[in-house]
Order: C-alpha cells, then structure tokens, then sequence
C-alpha cells in the first residue's frame, strides 16, 4: 500500500470561536493549511512542535505513546485544535512531536470525519454511505422515556 498524503486546514479553536462572537478579527485567527500523512496505525493527530506553537494551542498533559517498533515515548498532548478535511470538520487534542516532522493524522480522525482510505488512489473520502454528514457508530442510546399524556377527560 503506498503513503497516503490529504490537505489539511488545522485551526485554533478559541480564536475560530472568538471570531464567531465578533471579539476577533478573521485576519488575527491562527491556522494552518498543511499536507499530512493519513497513518491507520496511529490512533491521534501527531503535529510537529513548531506547528503546535504557530497555532498557539495549549500543551495540557503529558501521554506516552508507543511507536511502530514498540518503542515507548513521553510526548506532550495540546488541545484546541479545529480539524478541517474537505467539508468536515472537528475539535480534537494533538500529540506534540518534534519541530519539523511530519503531521499524521490517526484513527480518531478517519472515524470521527467517517473517512475511509483508498490505497490504490492514495485518498480518503467520505464512507459511501454517508456522503453528506459523517455517520458515527454506537454501541447502545438510552432510550428516551415515553411521555404520558394526560387524558383530557378527568377519571
């Protein structure tokens, strides 16, 4: 299977939020538009320091993380980040790797987005079956309790 590469819009949360209230310029809010690397085997986002610290999110704890050749690493976890992949879009942490390397984007992603990847074209796409809006699975939904109407006649 070859390297799967997609475009990426990566945006501070707050100032997209600070925005939609008015209180910041559009000019002034801080994002990214970058090429990564779809990574099936990773489970979060990995973004290199210097791209953390362009968008000014905010490291929020630590995670130790275990690599292809099972490795066991300490990385930082940033939060704030806006994910956007052609028209969907989510809020979601980042692991911080090393300034310079390359974003990887994980399974938290794909299925959050419901984007599958297709190796022979290299790309991810919406799940056929949801082409408008992701289609997100869960095991089991409380079910909600019937209201009781009151019968208009007294008993």
């Amino acid at each position: 299977m070859g390297e799967i590469r997609t475009r990426v819009l990566f945006e501070n949360e707050v100032d997209v939020l600070l925005n939609a209230e008015g209180r910041l310029e559009q000019a002034k809010v801080r994002r990214v538009e970058t090429e990564a690397v779809v990574d099936t085997g990773a489970v979060m986002i990995l973004l290199p320091q210097d791209l953390v610290e362009k968008l000014g999110l905010r490291k929020t704890q630590k995670a130790i993380v275990t690599l292809a050749d099972d490795q066991k690493i300490e990385l930082d976890r940033a939060g704030g980040l806006l994910v956007t992949i052609g028209d969907r879009q989510m809020s979601i942490d980042c692991l911080v790797g090393p300034p310079g390397c390359e974003p990887l984007l994980g399974q938290i992603v794909l299925e959050s987005l419901d984007l599958i990847p297709d190796p022979l074209k290299r790309t991810i796409t919406p799940r056929p079956d949801s082409p408008f809006l992701p289609t997100l699975k869960m095991k089991s939904c409380p079910a909600r309790p019937a209201t009781a109407k009151k019968s208009p006649i007294p008993a």
